[in-house]
Order: C-alpha cells, then structure tokens, then sequence
C-alpha cells in the first residue's frame, strides 16, 4: 500500500535484523518515502551477500543517508532513547532466538524490553508504535483453531514460552495506546515462512532428516494459515498508514495476518520438502503416539539445555502438523486494507531457492531417482538367493520354498532323529534319480555314451575339491577375530562397569535361548517361512520399516541410558591384608 505523502518520514525498525525485520527494512527503503533507522542487538551492522551488492537498496540507501544502523539493548531505555530521538514511527519486532537463553533473559528482552521502548517512545514523543506479535498467543497444545478473530482471549495455557511472553509485551503496547499522544497497534502472523526462516522451514527440514520423516503425522485433513514474509512487511506499513489516518478503528486494536490461503499443513510441507529433495512420507501415524514419544523422549533428557535444539525443532513440526490452526483476516483486510502481495505458491517458489544449500543431495533419497539396486538385494549379494527370495523369477522361487518347506517338514516336523531323517531322505533322492535316469530316454542315452569315456577324462571333468589357502587364511582371521572379540567382551563384563553392554549380552542370550534353544522346530519354520515374504516386502517399503526400527531403536536406547545411569557405580572390595 503506497503511502501518499510529499516528504519524507523517518522511521525506526527496532529489530531491523531479524526475520521479518530484513524484509520490512528493504520495503520501506523501497517504498522511496521513508528515512529508515535499523536498530537491533548486534553492535555492528554485517551485510549479507545479497544485501552487500552494489544495486540493492539496503546498500544505496546506506550509502545515500535514507538509511542507518544503531546497536541497541532494550533492556536498557537509555540506548532506546538515543536511537528513536526525532522519529515518528516505531516498528518493533523482537527476536525469537532470545527464547533459546534462559527464562530470565527472555523475559527481560520480550516482556520488559516491551515496557522500555513504550517508555522510551512517550519520553521522546513518537507518534505511532506497530508491534510484530504472533498468531499463537491464542494458541494451546491440545485444541484446534478454526477461524480464529480478534475477539478470542489469550491462551489458558500457552503453547511455549516464546508465546506467552509475546501475549504479555503485546498487552502492554494495546494498554499504551493513547497515552502521551502514542498510537499503538500489533499485528499476529501466522506461520511466518520466507527466505531466511530461522524457525518453520529449519523444523520441516530437522523432521525430514531424522526418523519421522517417513511418516504422516496426525491427520493430513489438518488445515493451517501460512503467511509469507514480504506479506507480514506489508501488513505492518499498511497498519502504520490506518493508524494515520483513521484512528478509532486501528488503534488500540490488534490484527491476525495470514496469506488468505488457508491449506493443509502436510500439502505445503510437501511442497517445500520434496522442492529440496526429500521423500514424500505415506505411512499415517496418530498424533497422540508421536506426542508419547517425544513426551518419553523429553522426559529421559531432564537435563534439557540450549544444546538440544533439534528436539524443539521436531516438536514444533509435530504441533503444527497436529492441529488445525486458521484465522479470519476480514477486521486487517477492512480497517488496514491488508491484502496479500505474494501468493502462497510464489511464496514456496522464493523460499524453497533461497534454502538450496540445506537441499538433501544425497542421490539415494532425491525424489524420481532411479535405484538400479535396492538395499536389500545388495545385502542379500545380488546373486541367485537374492533373486529366489526376492521374486525375480517366481516359478523358481516358489519351487525353492516348496523345497524348503518339504526340509522343514521332514526334519523338524516328523520328529525323528536327525541321523535317520537323513539316511532315508538320501535313499530317497537315489531311488528317485536312478528312476528317472532308467525312465527318461535322454538321461539313459547320455548315461550310456558316457560309460565309453576313458577314466582319465572322467577324473578331468569331475570337479576338485579343495580350499585355497586364501580361503584357508580368510576362515581362520574371521575365526580368530571373532574370538577375540568374544574375550574383549567378557572382560568388559569381568570388569563390571559397562551396565550398557550387560543389558545387550544378557538380551541377545535370552532371546537366543527364547527362539533356538525353547522353541528350535518353531522358530525354524517361522523364519524360513517369512525369509519369503519379508524380504520382497522390505524392498517394497524399505523408507517406511526404516523409519519404524529407528523411532524404536532410539526409545530402546533411550530407555537403556536412563536406565543405566540410575544404576550405581560399582566400587572395588577393599583388599584384606593379613596383620600377623
């Protein structure tokens, strides 16, 4: 929205470097009709790369005076007042990456820092202050959002910390309006996604790295509202300019902003995900289990600390993917003429080209990638049992466990000794070889040529059978590898410290004993029965079981940390030493 204006205005984005803050800064600048101050946290103004070229409009308008950069601490009202003095607007955002510190220091940047720039702003007589708020001060973890208004009160019980400090330095900018002749108004976007997101894009893409990726989480019937950054830049110029000019309505008020697109939330992950070359997951799983697990996740790591940001990242994926969560923006769109300037789509498009270098380059997982071999047929050896338990020719495989299931019939189900069972299978198969060779004309035919053959060329075409030494050497290290391994490990139990791999050993050996030793025949039968149907499934779904046996391995592991490090250290006996 043009502000139609003769001279120039001189304005102040506190927070100029943030997210949002970039964008804003470069629409005013673009604007053509504003003197821009940027006022953030960093004591330095470090221009990126795009920002550093000759013709961009941070850069000219550095170099012509339109704009500005000044170190500021809003902890602190003095240096407030040394940037604001001789303005008559003042965009606030704060940053969200305050909220990785501890409660205290939080508190004093959003909450407090909130009530020294209103101070501040009556003290040195600004005319408007816009606040950048968020959308999720009226949110909770277990309750969806369906056309959410500015009539809804804040949140019982808030999402994060981050929020419920927002709707607290929100409360006291609206309660600071018209007092000392100060104008406030703030704003809620929802979902804000851009180039340079330090929060939705970096949690869908920590999603799609670790083990969730392979699943739908929640219903994908749940439907948000996303909001571009460029839009949020436009609604806070839009909501500066009504509260210009027509007061009553604006002022004191507060507006949900959103791209008007309201979509499902795993269709525009998707879109950004697959845009960077991750899988597309098919597998639904209810949002209560992954709540579980991330809850029992959490609760094992009690010490928590700044370091286990992925965690915070994944779990703010999940709660967006678990609920519902859409505005109704007709109160912006009425009272500040807010519309969207950049689609949703387009809004993908740009954001997507400024993440490629967080693009999954592995070839292996890039989507419409040919694999000319699968995992599981590499680990099979991609010879002739990897295409018999495979399916490759079915007429094969299926006389191959035919064969097999007569073996396990004859040897574990008849339940005769092993020695017998063999001797009269042997007997078998010569009664039935001499017969067909006495039946079938051509087995006879070549029988009786090549009786006439002299020894010498019988013994050149029988086969040798002998071991290489290769070989030999090659049976022997694994052998002794494998005994020393097996001594590495009872001296590591000998020793009595390691409860991590007391709990493997003593799991292996149980389920051992469980499957081999108490049920042999049964186990027997079920494994070579599913090797038929296990492998030709895996290779289907291999993503998908993938992604199941690390969600478990990792509670598994978890499990097995926490338990260990309740368990007491053992400490040696004192040695006896005889005093006679």
């Amino acid at each position: 929205m043009a502000i139609h204006d003769d001279q120039s205005k001189t304005c102040v984005v506190l927070g100029g470097r943030s997210f949002i803050g970039r964008c804003l800064v470069v629409r005013l600048l673009t604007i053509g009709n504003w003197i821009v101050r940027i006022a953030d946290s960093a004591q330095s103004l470090q221009l990126d790369p795009s920002e550093s070229k000759c013709d961009s409009p941070l850069n000219r308008a550095l170099s012509t005076g339109r704009a500005s950069y000044a170190h500021v601490d809003v902890r602190h009202k003095s240096t407030i007042i040394n940037v604001i003095e001789g303005s008559e607007v003042l965009f606030y955002m704060d940053d969200i990456d305050s909220c990785n510190q501890d409660f205290y220091f939080a508190y004093s940047v959003i909450v407090q820092g909130a009530k020294n720039v209103i101070n501040a702003c009556r003290r040195c007589k600004v005319k408007r202050l816009i606040y950048n708020s968020t959308a999720d001060v009226v949110l909770d973890n277990s309750h969806d959002m369906c056309s959410g208004n500015e009539t809804f009160l804040y949140s019982s019980k808030f999402k994060d910390l981050y929020s419920e400090l927002k709707a607290q330095a929100e409360a006291y900018v609206l309660l600071a309006n018209d007092i000392d002749g100060l104008l406030t108004c703030a704003i809620r976007p929802s979902n804000v996604f851009g180039p340079g997101d330090p929060v939705l894009l970096p949690s869908l893409i920590e999603v799609a790295k670790s083990g969730w990726a392979k699943f739908i989480i929640g219903s994908d019937q749940t439907i948000s509202d996303f909001t571009y950054v460029e839009n949020v830049a436009h609604a806070l110029i839009c909501a500066e300019a009504a509260l210009t000019s027509h007061m009553l309505t604006v002022s004191g008020k507060v507006f949900f902003i959103t791209n008007f697109q309201p979509t499902r939330s795993w269709q525009f992950a998707l879109c950004m995900l697959e845009g960077l070359g991750y899988y597309r997951p098919i597998i639904k799983l209810p949002a209560v289990v992954v709540r579980l697990i991330v809850f029992l996740i959490k609760w094992m790591h009690l010490n928590i600390n700044s370091s286990d940001l992925k965690h915070v990242l994944v779990r703010n994926a999940i709660q967006l993917m678990s609920h519902t969560r859409t505005y109704n923006c007709s109160a912006a769109e009425l009272n500040i003429q807010y519309s969207p300037i950049v689609s949703l789509d387009d809004g993908i498009t740009l954001t997507v080209k400024s993440f490629t270098h967080l693009a999954n380059d592995l070839p292996s997982t890039r989507l419409g990638d040919l694999i000319e071999q699968s995992k599981i047929e590499e680990l099979l050896g991609s010879g002739e049992v990897a295409d018999i338990l495979l399916w490759r020719d079915e007429r094969r495989s299926f006389i191959s466990f035919l064969g097999v299931a007569f073996l396990y019939y004859w040897f574990c189900v008849r339940e005769r000794r092993i020695v017998s069972s063999t001797a009269q299978l042997l007997l078998i198969i010569i009664v039935v070889l001499f017969g067909y060779a006495r039946i079938s004309p051509k087995v006879y035919e070549c029988a009786r040529l090549s009786s006439k053959m002299s020894v010498c060329s019988i013994s050149r075409t029988l086969p040798c059978f002998e071991v290489s030494e290769m070989s030999m050497r090659s049976f022997v290290r694994t052998v002794a590898n494998i005994w020393n391994e097996v001594g590495h490990v009872a001296r590591s139990l000998a020793e009595g410290s390691n409860w991590s791999l007391f709990f493997k050993v003593v799991f292996a050996i149980y389920l051992f004993k469980l499957l081999m030793v108490n049920n042999f025949p049964t186990s027997m039968g079920v494994g070579l029965g599913l090797s038929f149907v296990f492998f030709l499934i895996y290779e289907q779904y291999d993503v998908e079981i993938d992604g199941i046996v690390g969600i478990i391995y990792e509670i598994m592991k978890q499990c097995i940390v926490y338990v260990t490090d309740h368990l007491p250290i053992p400490t040696p006996s004192p040695l006896y030493i005889n005093t006679d």
